[in-house]
């Protein structure tokens, strides 16, 4: 690529490298998606993490990806932030798959299903199809917990906030789905449906155990759903293969869920600003492992520049 254009930036370059691979992938997993009727074989690439708070470049950029990938089984991934979700919205009336990412509380969640149903809303209020279009949520599940966690160790009234620890991560995302399980059995979602809508389904991130005193396989063997996806590292997958016990267990004691969110706010832990600071902190993370990857590229480009002049002169 420098050959033929010595001055295309690191940013350039890393997206001309990214959509070789992120197409390749996609053709590797074409069977999948085809066998599955559009639901599985899904391959995402996500927009440039600084763009996070910025909803009108967020949208130009993922169109711009989304038009150069050229592949029905991709999905472009895009922070669910306040300003991403309405990115998120604009680009489901595109036509375009979404995996929306960071998610971490059930109300920012809730934002996103809005989103993804009006977007496809707009497009059967326009006459064009929506059977195509497929999205996940990504919600995320450890982090919570090691936020949570580390507050209530700090609680005075230990014998309420100890049994606490460990369990409002999966209450989280137990209440997520309990919304999701609601909007599709709604009457709005029965209308997209018999126009061939796809349901949202909920993808569970950040779910390798981080505190070793829980169960290696603790954020899989809870998480075990209906039109759920879990994401696991290779680590957490291999445990879950050796002594995971599969169980439909996420509808399990909802109530419950309920109940250890409300304990934790009685005991003054703002499950609110947790999130919000795990989002924020979720995005300059991203941001930082892509300036870093600028960076190098950056390097490597230097490199191979002066090294084809040295040749040539």
């Amino acid at each position: 690529m420098l050959k033929e254009n010595p001055t295309l930036s690191p940013r350039s370059l890393f997206f001309e490298l990214a959509i070789e691979d992120i197409r390749a992938a996609a053709d590797v997993l074409r069977p999948i998606y085809d066998e599955s009727g559009g639901v599985d074989g899904m391959v995402s690439l996500e927009v440039s993490p600084d763009l996070a708070y910025d909803t009108s470049g967020t949208i130009e950029e993922a169109r711009d990806l989304w038009r150069r990938l050229d592949r029905p089984n991709v999905m472009i991934k895009v922070p669910g932030t306040a300003e991403g979700i309405p990115a998120f919205e604009t680009l489901t009336a595109d036509g375009i798959n979404v995996n929306v990412t960071l998610l971490f509380s059930v109300e920012r969640y809730q934002e996103c299903v809005e989103a993804y149903l009006s977007g496809l809303e707009k497009r059967v209020v326009q006459g064009r199809p929506i059977e195509h279009i497929a999205s996940v949520a990504s919600f995320f599940i450890s982090r919570v917990d090691v936020a949570v966690d580390s507050a209530l160790t700090d609680c005075e009234d230990q014998a309420t906030a100890s049994p606490l620890q460990g369990k409002i991560a999966i209450a989280n995302a137990k209440l997520a789905y309990q919304f999701y399980e609601g909007v599709v059995n709604s009457e709005r979602f029965s209308v997209l449906g018999e126009a061939g809508a796809h349901l949202q389904r909920l993808l569970w991130a950040s779910t390798g155990t981080k505190n070793a005193a829980y169960s290696d396989v603790l954020y899989v063997e809870t998480l075990i759903g209906k039109d759920t996806v879990n994401t696991m590292p290779p680590a957490t997958y291999q445990n879950f293969l050796h002594h995971g016990i599969v169980a439909t267990t996420l509808a399990d004691d909802v109530d419950s869920a309920g109940e250890q969110v409300s304990a934790v706010s009685g005991l003054g832990v703002d499950l609110d600003a947790i999130t919000e600071t795990l989002e924020e902190q979720g995005v300059s993370s991203f941001e930082q492992a892509f300036t870093t990857l600028l960076e190098v590229i950056d390097t490597k480009a230097h490199d191979l520049v002066a090294r084809s002049v040295r040749k040539t002169g």
